[in-house]
């Protein structure tokens, strides 16, 4: 079963300057008709579109009050972690061995001191991303353990795997963020593996990106390689990494979880408090109750942020999904997680915190009409819902088993689609259009009219992946699917791709960081 946390690594699974290389010309036109191409990077998204919303003020009530009553009778429980366990007994919390049960308000009256907006800096100042507010940032795919690769091949994924995911999100256009495990690379130590993950990130990319949550120690390296790239100082002033902390549902935060998460409040660095949930499993099969329990499971963890360090960032996080009551596996792109994510986008809203969920989901084994509508109903909904971090917004499949190459490049290809709805509706006077419709006037056309030739270039998304082309056209060029044209894609980015350039000093400190600790311990495989 697909779960948001890999057993070997406790990661969720389904669980300045811009780059070298930059076109002009027609390829640049063409970039920005369709969001971009390798080196024409969007800025992360401000919405101009109203968020949907499916909970009136009464319901909203009615889950806000729920969720009281389980923190309060219920509890949640913290396990291994004394620290954590006496800092809420201190806060006023009632603690019977390792639950926590929490007196109604305690957990909001922390979250006051919880930024509702802030912005995750990038080694490069142009790629720093907003997160909360009208900000939606896309970040890849997270944690699969295999790759469907450009030879049609499921297999699992290695070190060399992990770097073109890091190299295809820093060229993809409507990435704005580099993520964290974009797959795990098992060719590689367990106990080692990380250093290198967050090395590709820091090098081989300049946008922002996510930490290791896989051992308080491997947090803690994360941290200590920031502080080379960024200083000491700026890190712990500002946030330069957002990283994922999942509730181990229903109603329990683990020590490996609580261990990264006090290191990056700590530091003053981000995190994302998501619950996991397959709904009739790890939740109620109800949306009232799955919200009610995703509702209490953040506040508890979000406000453990604050007992660490007030002020420190932190996302109201959820990971939402239905499962086959025939079969027990995990289903995507059906109704109840949307209207999951739609209420928990309202909660989050009304808490004063910045919202993850949602992404390009589905349960195919390939990138075929099955991963195309789940993916779509489900980044449909993340948009509409006003989500600040989208992850999981190119590349997932198979139940998040698997990162899949072509299904990346048809993902960045959505991303720049809902990037261009997000901009609303121009109503500038040439979004107007009245003097096209002056000058064609009844019974003629405006392909050549002024206002047309003046804005042909830019005036509609083109895809890149997309064949519009007369049937004669496409059967002469080779009757390529949508998969085959995003292989393409795919392998002439990889061809084409140059790294952003990093100060010397800098890397040769964070090659040496990162020797010195391999040869610190032995290698571990498990």
């Amino acid at each position: 079963m697909a779960m948001d946390e890999i057993p070997a690594s406790g990661q969720e699974q389904g669980a300045g300057r811009r780059g070298r290389g930059e076109r002009g010309g027609a390829a640049a036109r063409r970039a920005a008709r369709s969001g971009g191409g390798p080196g024409q990077s969007l800025t992360y998204i401000r919405r101009r579109i109203k968020v949907y919303e499916v909970l009136d003020e009464e319901g909203l009530a009615l889950i806000e009050g729920n969720a009281d009553t389980v923190l309060e009778e219920t509890g949640i429980e913290f396990r291994g972690d004394a620290e954590a366990l006496a800092l809420w007994k201190e806060a006023g919390a009632d603690v019977k061995d390792e639950r926590v049960h929490f007196p109604r308000g305690l957990c909001r009256a922390l979250l006051k001191t919880a930024p509702a907006v802030f912005t995750q800096h990038a080694r490069n100042p142009e790629r720093s991303v907003q997160i909360g507010g009208d900000a939606t940032v896309f970040a890849p795919v997270y944690g699969p353990p295999f790759v469907r690769d450009l030879e049609g091949k499921r297999r699992y994924a290695t070190i060399e795997d992990f770097r073109n995911f890091v190299k295809l999100a820093y060229m993809a256009p409507s990435i704005h963020h580099s993520g964290g495990t974009v797959c795990e690379p098992v060719d590689v130590p367990v106990n080692k593996r990380h250093l290198d993950m967050v090395l590709a990130h820091m090098t081989l990319s300049d946008k922002p990106f996510m930490g290791s949550v896989t051992a308080p120690e491997r947090a803690q390296d994360t941290v200590d390689m920031a502080k080379i790239l960024f200083g000491d100082d700026f890190v712990e002033n500002n946030a330069v990494i957002t990283s994922l902390i999942n509730a181990n549902s229903p109603m329990v935060f683990d020590e490996t979880m609580l261990g990264a998460l006090k290191v990056y409040a700590r530091h003053n660095q981000a995190t994302i408090v998501t619950p996991f949930i397959l709904a009739g499993a790890m939740s109620p099969v109800t949306v009232a109750g799955t919200l009610t329990q995703v509702l209490a499971e953040v506040l508890a963890g979000a406000a453990f942020t604050q007992l660490i360090r007030p002020g420190a960032p932190v996302l109201f996080g959820t990971f939402a999904s239905s499962i086959s009551m025939q079969s027990g596996a995990p289903t995507f792109g059906t109704p109840e997680p949307s209207l999951v994510s739609y209420g928990a986008a309202q909660l989050a809203r009304r808490l004063g915190l910045p919202f993850r969920t949602g992404g390009s989901l589905c349960a195919s084994k390939v990138p075929d009409a099955q991963a195309a509508y789940e993916s779509a109903n489900t980044l449909n909904s993340t948009i509409l819902a006003g989500t600040n971090f989208v992850l999981h917004a190119a590349g997932w499949l198979e139940g998040g088993l698997a990162s899949c190459y072509e299904k990346f490049i048809m993902d960045v290809d959505q991303l720049g689609m809902q990037q261009k709805f997000a901009d609303g509706v121009d109503l500038s006077e040439n979004g107007q259009a009245m003097d096209a419709i002056r000058e064609v006037g009844p019974g003629s056309h405006y392909l050549g009219c002024t206002h047309t030739q003046a804005n042909f270039q830019t005036a509609f998304y083109r895809s890149t992946i997309a064949d519009n082309n007369s049937y004669e056209q496409w059967l002469a060029e080779g009757e390529k699917t949508a998969p085959q044209r995003a292989n393409a894609l795919a392998r002439h980015w990889l061809e084409s791709y140059e790294a952003p350039s990093i100060d010397p000093g800098i890397a040769d400190g964070l090659n040496d960081f990162v020797a010195r600790k391999k040869e610190s311990m032995p290698d571990a495989f498990t």
